[in-house]
């Protein structure tokens, strides 16, 4: 089931982030820097100023996706550092789609201020680039050398954008 994160649920997003996280590339963020302090400030900025939702499998979480406003009234249709993350015994099976699907659906009918959602992808995750393409966004340039790869080399960010509406 797909629902909206609860602060209850911060134990069981961790401890999914920090499972993603062993996995080279998994996340932005290694191991060791998935602390609580960390999920609790994505998941409290996300309910303050953006959105979180979880995938609940019988009271397991399975799936998250979180983007929040920026904090500056400049960017206040805008929805930023967004991160999904999924149980990696899960992957493949079509519910990363579904939870960004009703994600981007539930940005459109409940939040009517955003008009676009951000996020940034590793340059050598093709596969993620092209998940991303399927459910609207678009390509927006590339941050040359900003992200050290999985293999120690820098590459590029690819920043993304999906527009929702115009405002």
């Amino acid at each position: 089931m797909i629902r909206k994160t609860r602060v209850e649920d911060i134990e069981g997003i961790y401890t999914l982030y920090r499972r993603v996280a062993r996995i080279p590339g998994g996340l932005a963020r290694y191991e060791d820097e998935i602390t609580k302090d960390y999920i609790e400030g994505v998941i409290k900025s996300s309910m303050e100023r953006g959105l979180s939702l979880v995938v609940d499998i019988e009271g397991r979480i399975a799936g998250e996706l979180h983007a929040y406003r920026p904090g500056l009234r400049v960017f206040d249709h805008v929805l930023s550092d967004l991160t999904i993350c999924i149980d990696p015994d899960l992957q493949g099976r079509g519910l990363g789609r579904e939870l960004f699907e009703e994600y981007l659906k539930r940005v459109e009918v409940e939040m009517e201020e955003i008009s676009r959602v951000e996020l940034i992808a590793r340059e050598s995750n093709r596969g993620a680039i092209e998940f991303y393409r399927s459910l609207g966004f678009v390509v927006e340039g590339s941050f040359a050398g900003r992200i050290r790869g999985v293999d120690g080399e820098l590459e590029a960010d690819i920043p993304m954008a999906h527009t929702i509406k115009d405002l």
